[in-house]
């Protein structure tokens, strides 16, 4: 087991180069930078740049210098220093920007994955066991409803109901009055109740392939030769599904976390700015429209590597689970 974490462990490192590449390589891919953008917005206001002042900032920031020269600048600053540079447009650095809004984008990612897996299960499971019932049909119906819909249209859909017919308003992680008010347990209760919104709108997805995924696998696995031949010995129907075959059709509620992650992650960009959440999505989207290329990339860099590290975590679970895995490795 040792021996399999190591090997993971090391795959991970230029695993990580290629994402910060990737990461840099993005941001600077529309023309220009953040000043050519500065420009274009001043100049469209019908406002006068002052070239002296363009020089001095292209100067201080390094946008006039290569590209693999701002690249080593940027990620030797993180390795270093822990220094991610300093955001062109809020003019702050961009650890206390991340700082602010990552807790809270890991807390609806993580509280949304296990929603996903409570809802998941239990439904996946009686889908399989009573196939062609009437809860096996309606659970494939919102299965591919729930695959169908994009999550901003549930995100639309959701707060027109809510607003409408319950006169309650779903945007946003806190109340107003909890905005900008200090930690307390009852800030954290406000968070709670307001949380159970994008988890619903992100996990919809999610839940829904979880299903389809458990019930395939569960049903592939009851029609195999070790099953039947336990089931003539007269095994109870109960203790023969729940401790063999589910077993292995647990391997994809574990190893899809390595895909679940970056789908909740990509989607909560689009769900959080219509849903007006203080979370990394809408930082992410405002500073890739503006080019704040040390803001963007440092986003992207930061998010990837916890889903590198929750593909490492799914990995040893999923080693952990069935032994075949780890045994592969000799």
């Amino acid at each position: 087991m040792l021996t399999f974490i190591a090997r993971r462990c090391l795959f991970m490192v230029p695993t990580l180069v290629a994402i910060s590449l990737v990461a840099f390589a993005i941001i600077q891919l529309p023309p220009g930078d953040y000043l050519t953008t500065m420009v274009s917005r001043l100049e469209s206001e019908g406002q006068s740049v002052d070239q002296a002042m363009l020089d001095g900032l292209r100067e201080r920031y390094g946008l006039g210098q290569p590209l693999h020269e701002q690249y080593l600048k940027w990620i030797s600053g993180i390795l270093l220093h822990g220094d991610f540079g300093q955001s062109f447009e809020y003019g702050t650095s961009v650890a206390g920007l991340i700082g602010d809004r990552l807790p809270l984008s890991i807390l609806l990612t993580v509280t949304t994955l296990l929603a996903t897996w409570i809802m998941a299960f239990p439904v996946g499971l009686y889908s399989a066991v009573r196939q062609y019932s009437a809860g096996d049909y309606i659970a494939t119906t919102l299965g591919f409803l729930g695959l169908a819909i994009p999550n901003f249209m549930i995100a639309l859909g959701l707060m027109y109901v809510m607003h409408t017919v319950f006169g309650y308003s779903v945007g946003g992680l806190f109340s107003p009055e909890f905005r900008d008010a200090a930690w307390s347990l009852a800030k954290v209760g406000d968070l709670m109740a307001h949380l159970w919104i994008p988890m619903v709108v992100l996990g919809t997805a999610g839940t829904a392939g979880l299903i389809r995924i458990l019930r395939a696998n569960l049903l592939d696995e009851v029609r195999k030769p070790y099953v039947m031949a336990a089931r003539a010995r007269g095994v109870p129907e109960r203790r023969l599904v729940l401790k063999y075959p589910l077993r292995v059709a647990m391997n994809p509620f574990v190893s899809t976390v390595g895909w679940v992650l970056p789908a909740l992650i990509s989607g909560e960009v689009i769900v959080a700015s219509v849903l007006n959440l203080p979370t990394t999505g809408p930082l992410l989207l405002g500073a890739l429209q503006s080019q704040d290329m040390y803001l963007a990339g440092s986003i992207i860099l930061v998010v990837s590597v916890l889903t590198v590290i929750g593909t490492l975590l799914s990995d040893i679970l999923l080693a952990w689970l069935d032994p075949r895995v780890r045994l592969g490795y000799r």
